[in-house]
C-alpha cells in the first residue's frame, strides 16, 4: 500500500512517514501542494493524509481538485482546525477522516488502516463508461453487448482508465502501475496498447474513449 503524506512540518511528516514504514507501508513525503499535485499525477497512491495549512495553499482547496479530477482514494486530513465546524467543513469537502492536532501515531496509523480496509471492500466489481463494461470478477470485457477479447495487459490497462473517469493519467503512471520497473519511458509501448485497445473496443473520431493529452498521457472520454 502507497500512501502520499502532504505535511510542511519536515519534523510531523518524517515522524509519519516512519511509522507508516515500520507498518508495512511505502511511503512518501511532501510538503506543498504542488508538491501534492505532482506526486498524484505521477504515481498511483492508496490514500493520502493530508494537512490543511500548506505555505502555497489550502490543503481543502487541493482535496476538491483531486475530487473533481476523478480522484476517490480514501484522504485522512490532519490538521490544527479541531473545531466541530472544521470538521464538518472539511468532510463536506471530500475528506473521508479527519484527525485534529496534536494526534496520537496509534490513532493515526488505525483511522488509516480502517480507512484502506473500507475501501478495499466498497470498489466496484462491474466497471462502466459509454457502453463499455468490464466485470472484473469474470475478467470480462462487453462494448454495447459484444465480447471484446483483451490480453491480461490490456485487461489492466482499460480497467487503470476505468477506475480514474476524468483523470489525465501520465505516460509515468501508467508504465508503473501496469509495467511496473520493466517499463521502459523511451518507447512507444504505451502508444501501442492504448491503439489496440481503442481498436477493440470500437473507437471513432466520434467516439474516442481514450483521448491523448498531449505531451502529458491520456483520458478516458
Amino acid at each position: 500500500m502507497k500512501i502520499l503524506i502532504v505535511e510542511d512540518e519536515r519534523k510531523v511528516g518524517q515522524f509519519i512517514e516512519r511509522a507508516l514504514v515500520e507498518q508495512n507501508y511505502t511511503a512518501r513525503l511532501v510538503s506543498s501542494c504542488a508538491q501534492a499535485s505532482d506526486a498524484i499525477a505521477d504515481s498511483p497512491y492508496d490514500a493520502v493524509v493530508l494537512d490543511l495549512g500548506l505555505p502555497d495553499g489550502d490543503g481543502l482547496d487541493l482535496l476538491q481538485v483531486w475530487r473533481k479530477s476523478g480522484f476517490n482514494e480514501p484522504v485522512l486530513i490532519l490538521s490544527a482546525r479541531d473545531a466541530v465546524a472544521d470538521r464538518i467543513r472539511g468532510l463536506n469537502f471530500g475528506a473521508d477522516d479527519y484527525l485534529p492536532k496534536p494526534f496520537s501515531m496509534e490513532e493515526l496509523v488505525a483511522r488509516l488502516r480502517s480507512l484502506l480496509r473500507r475501501q478495499s471492500t466498497t470498489k466496484a466489481t462491474v466497471l462502466e463508461h459509454a457502453g463499455v463494461k468490464m466485470d472484473l470478477l469474470a475478467r470480462q470485457v462487453t462494448t454495447d453487448g459484444k465480447l471484446v477479447e483483451l490480453t491480461s495487459r490490456e485487461f489492466a490497462l482499460l480497467e487503470l482508465f476505468l477506475q480514474n473517469r476524468g483523470r489525465v493519467l501520465t505516460r509515468t503512471l501508467i508504465g508503473e502501475r501496469i509495467w511496473e520497473a520493466s517499463y521502459d519511458l523511451e518507447t512507444n509501448l504505451i502508444d501501442v496498447y492504448v491503439r489496440r485497445l481503442r481498436q477493440k473496443l470500437g473507437a471513432t473520431e466520434v467516439r474516442p474513449l481514450i483521448r491523448t493529452v498531449r505531451g502529458t498521457g491520456y483520458q478516458l472520454a
